[in-house]
């Protein structure tokens, strides 16, 4: 993620072209229709067009058009396009994205006409769109992430269900190693993910940035806990050493026995229906924390409307579409998105999915993490330090000590900021 308030002729030089394919068919038509250009991505982009003709009846003077972007250009399409002036009128964002969207100035703010949207969220996905107090997001639909886990193996060892304290969940994990075999582990980890390490961080009580997050605060006490807890996973033989390169097929590797429980979200509910044998039996469980069942990250997309924007107006009602809970349960049907307002949970498609049960559970119990542009450049210094850790290199201090002077370093223009006055 781009770090750094990018100067629109800045912008401009260094990417000539990039933002320009964003104004393709753009021409003014006159036949009083307003067309309002949405930019999707992945499924949903694949899949929102099915839920597009009601709207359109239900607003005869608007019409839809969506591009889609793939995840791994999106954002930085979205950067390229705002420096060329060529930003759609509304577009799906990364939950992570929305502040670094508003620092550069890109969103418009929630309308107060827009507020009831409001209600009926969950509270961390909330607080992850809300910018210095302000509403800058509506969630779309949301995820976390929680344990898929070989139901039949936890059995084996004699577990009905995934024990929800950190020392109950790693004698479990020791018993399911010894009934899945020579060669096998318990807990895939790969040491190149960041979240399985930071979904451990946010048990504690203590913020992972401090001095209004302007520095690290990997060195408290609670976050040095969760790195021990990490690292003995791999100290004790239960999460091979390895990265998401060297697995060659996760859910073959799943159904062999070559790990028992896996980190994800409602994504992989999906893939883990189709492609495990029906023989293989398996569940989803909430996180284990320290002394019981533990938080997440609040994850998914959010829709957001664009201040370059000359339909405000249109691209409201749009996302308001969108977010209705009608809508959203319909979605879930078509995507396996969860949806962000809690009361389509209680449709029959989202609730009786035994699969998807745990993840309301998991959410309200989910945490904001920072809300700083430079956050996803912290989370990778965090899990490069955290590779070396596991391979011996450092001590849970040391490593969560050489975290916090990456991330300060990360930082420093934060606090430069702060201290003119000129950032909140």
């Amino acid at each position: 993620m781009s770090l750094f308030r990018p100067d629109r002729r800045t912008a401009l030089g260094l990417l000539a072209g990039a933002g320009a394919a964003g104004l393709t068919g753009c021409a003014p038509r006159d036949d009083g229709t307003t067309r309002l250009r949405f930019w999707a991505m992945g499924s949903e982009a694949t899949n929102v067009g099915q839920l597009l003709p009601e709207f359109e009846r239900l607003n005869p003077g608007i019409r839809v058009e969506v591009q889609a972007l793939p995840w791994t250009a999106a954002h930085s399409k979205l950067l390229t396009s705002y420096a060329g002036s060529s930003l759609p009128d509304l577009s799906q964002v990364g939950n992570t994205w929305v502040s670094e969207m508003t620092a550069i100035g890109a969103i418009s703010p929630l309308p107060g006409f827009a507020d009831d949207l409001l209600t009926d969220q969950f509270p961390a996905v909330l607080e992850t769109n809300e910018i210095n107090g302000r509403p800058m997001a509506t969630p779309w639909y949301v995820d976390t992430r929680l344990i898929f886990y070989r139901r039949d193996l936890l059995e084996r060892a004699g577990y009905d269900a995934v024990p929800q304290t950190w020392d109950g969940w790693k004698q479990a994990m020791h018993a399911v190693k010894r009934v899945a075999g020579p060669g096998n582990y318990a807990v895939l980890l790969p040491v190149n993910e960041f979240e399985q390490l930071l979904t451990f961080g946010l048990q504690g009580a203590e913020p992972l940035l401090r001095d209004r997050d302007t520095r690290g605060n990997f060195s408290s006490p609670s976050f040095v806990a969760a790195l021990a807890f990490y690292k003995s996973l791999f100290d004790e033989g239960l999460a091979p050493l390895a990265s998401s390169t060297q697995i060659s097929n996760v859910w073959t590797e799943f159904e062999r026995g070559y790990f028992s429980f896996y980190f994800s979200g409602p994504w992989s509910i999906g893939d883990f229906k189709t492609r495990l044998a029906p023989t293989t039996r398996w569940m989803t469980s909430g996180v284990p924390g320290p002394t019981g069942p533990g938080a997440s990250a609040p994850g998914g997309s959010s829709l957001v409307v664009y201040r370059s924007s000359p339909h405000q107006e249109a691209a409201w009602k749009l996302v308001r579409y969108l977010s209705d809970p009608a809508v959203q349960a319909r979605f879930n049907g078509i995507t396996g998105n969860l949806p962000a307002r809690e009361s389509a949970w209680a449709t029959p498609t989202v609730a009786g999915d035994p699969y998807i049960a745990a993840f309301k559970g998991q959410l309200s119990r989910a945490r904001a993490v920072p809300k700083v542009p430079e956050w996803e450049r912290i989370v990778t210094e965090m899990q490069i330090v955290a590779e070396r850790m596991v391979r011996g290199e450092y001590t849970p201090a040391t490593a969560g000590a050489e975290i916090d002077r990456r991330a300060d370093r990360l930082l420093e223009k934060r606090r430069w900021m702060i201290e003119q006055g000129r950032a909140e």
